[in-house]
């Protein structure tokens, strides 16, 4: 039940015994069986030795009065203490190559473009703080700052499924869900490559990388998520340079040209015509890879010729022709093999378009297939072109075969990366502890300011007609007094090296003064920003 609807849901309270299952015992009222009602009676807890008379109509009245008010008490308290108790949680919410196709990874998919309009929408949610989207071929992840990790779920869900037009049941099939440490080791372990399809790819990291550039300044990618996602990058550089597990791996534009390469006929690329559409980051690395494996000429069309030209520069000797999107379809109808790797959010290749291409023959005059190697999420070419006997079709998920190479090899290295990450996270979480010091210091101070406010209200009442420096006098005593004393407290709650505390007593101090000065039972930080975020989404 929201704290925020509290005043509306207290009808429901006395009905419906559901509603007070949630108050937890240490209040001294059992509510399971307290209020319900059947033919007149009152059912009360034996320890509220309350009697009722089906007959006595003013005793019930009173009885009914007296048990609404202590149900409201009691909600309050449970609220308010869950709210309280209830630590803000760091999770991430996501579906990557292991837990869902790519027909339903690519609906998902948000354009990097929309990566800031996407965290403003999830910070806007009532219960999300924080939040930042890592958006890849094989990914699609959400990472967010959630006040209640249940309802925080939900939100999160919901959006996912306004945004993409998959149903949340669908989305929900191939979600997988991480808490606090696991979400930040799944994030290291995500940017030093131990969790992509191709182990040790470098790529992930520079993605990585360019969510936290796209990100900054963005209002909600604030100090926990850009904390996590700063603190990733550091990690997978360490794991990189510490294991060297990106030598001799594959990267998945590599796989794609090996993948190709293991299809053809005679399995190289000096008799087959090759197409390359798109010489962004994916594309430039499928025609270094293509150089690599003897293929001396291409085609590649893109939108500009500015960067074809910038990687005809670094490939010498390998004739590489430039062609506009407006001749995409000429070319590709000439080509053997087709590698695309572009941003489009819409398919560039269509049944009814490749269906009209010529068919193609080998030097021996037997019919060999046109093939597709499409390695961009949302995809560039339609699905239902597989359909098309004389074509071949391959996606990201068909690169698995490739990338079992060398496979022993680089599970060694991730072995000795997981030593790494578990110092990393270690390392992060403490530094994330810390943090839940903040809101203590906050309550501490209120505490101490509501006790002088009050004793300094009482000590004017009594003083009776006072000159302003008089009063001055009385009021610079009380908050120095107060000051004085919350020194201490305040000092072994802040993370200073100097002083030589870990975190670990820091977060033990804080722990002590909530229990010291009952500030657990305050109206909790978490619960002030919910009930703030419900009061604008209503405006």
């Amino acid at each position: 039940m929201m704290v925020g609807g509290l005043a509306n849901s207290i009808t429901m309270i006395s009905l419906s015994s559901s509603c007070v299952s949630y108050v937890p015992c240490k209040l001294g009222i059992d509510l399971k069986p307290v209020f319900g009602i059947r033919r007149g009676l009152v059912r009360v807890n034996p320890r509220s030795e309350i009697v009722s008379d089906r007959n006595d109509d003013v005793q019930q009245s009173s009885v009914l009065k007296t048990a609404s008010v202590s149900a409201l008490e009691a909600l309050k308290v449970s609220a308010g203490d869950r709210y309280t108790k209830e630590r803000s949680s760091v999770m991430v919410i996501g579906l990557s190559f292991h837990t869902a196709p790519v027909d339903i990874r690519e609906k998902l998919s948000i354009p990097e473009a929309q990566l800031p309009q996407a965290i403003s929408e999830l910070c806007a949610l009532n219960h999300i703080e924080e939040a930042a989207v890592l958006s890849t071929c094989n990914r699609m992840e959400i990472y967010v700052v959630a006040l209640s990790q249940h309802r925080g779920v939900k939100e999160v869900t919901e959006w996912m499924s306004k945004v993409s037009g998959v149903s949340v049941s669908e989305i929900s099939q191939h979600q997988f869900l991480l808490h606090n440490k696991d979400a930040t080791k799944h994030l290291f372990e995500v940017s030093a490559g131990l969790d992509s399809l191709v182990l040790g790819e470098g790529q992930i990291l520079a993605q990585v990388k360019h969510v936290v550039k796209i990100s900054q300044g963005v209002p909600g990618f604030d100090r926990k998520i850009g904390g996590l996602f700063k603190h990733a990058i550091t990690v997978g550089k360490r794991v990189r340079t510490e294991t060297k597990i990106s030598s001799g791996s594959v990267s998945v534009s590599s796989a794609a040209v090996e993948l190709a390469q293991m299809k053809i006929p005679e399995s190289s690329y000096d008799s087959v015509k090759v197409l390359v559409v798109g010489a962004g980051k994916m594309g430039k690395l499928v025609i270094k890879h293509l150089v690599a494996k003897g293929c001396t000429k291409m085609v590649v069309v893109n939108r500009t010729e500015e960067k074809v030209s910038a990687v005809r520069e670094e490939c010498k000797n390998v004739e590489i022709i430039y062609q506009p999107f407006s001749n995409l379809m000429s070319c590709a109808s000439e080509a053997d093999v087709i590698f695309t790797c572009t941003a489009s959010e819409t398919p560039l290749f269509l049944q009814e378009q490749v269906s009209t291409f010529p068919l193609l023959t080998s030097q021996n005059g037997n019919q060999t297939q046109r093939m597709f190697v499409d390695i961009s999420v949302p995809r560039n070419v339609e699905s239902s072109v597989s359909d098309l006997e004389a074509t071949s079709v391959y996606n990201v998920d068909d690169l698995k075969e490739v990338v079992e190479a060398n496979k022993e090899d680089r599970l060694r290295k991730a072995a000795e990366a997981q030593l790494i990450i578990s110092e990393e996270v270690q390392e992060f979480e403490a530094w994330k502890d810390s943090l839940e010091t903040v809101p203590t210091l906050k309550k501490l101070r209120a505490y101490a300011e509501r006790i002088r406010s009050s004793e300094f209200e009482k000590c004017m009442a009594k003083m009776g007609d006072l000159t302003k420096k008089q009063k001055a006098a009385i009021y610079g005593l009380s908050t120095g007094i107060a000051n004085k004393l919350l020194e201490g407290p305040m000092l072994h709650l802040r993370c200073d090296e100097n002083e030589g505390r870990s975190l670990d007593e820091i977060v033990e101090n804080m722990h002590a003064l909530n229990r010291i000065f009952g500030l657990e039972t305050e109206m909790s930080i978490l619960e002030e920003k919910i009930r703030s975020k419900m009061e604008k989404a209503k405006n």
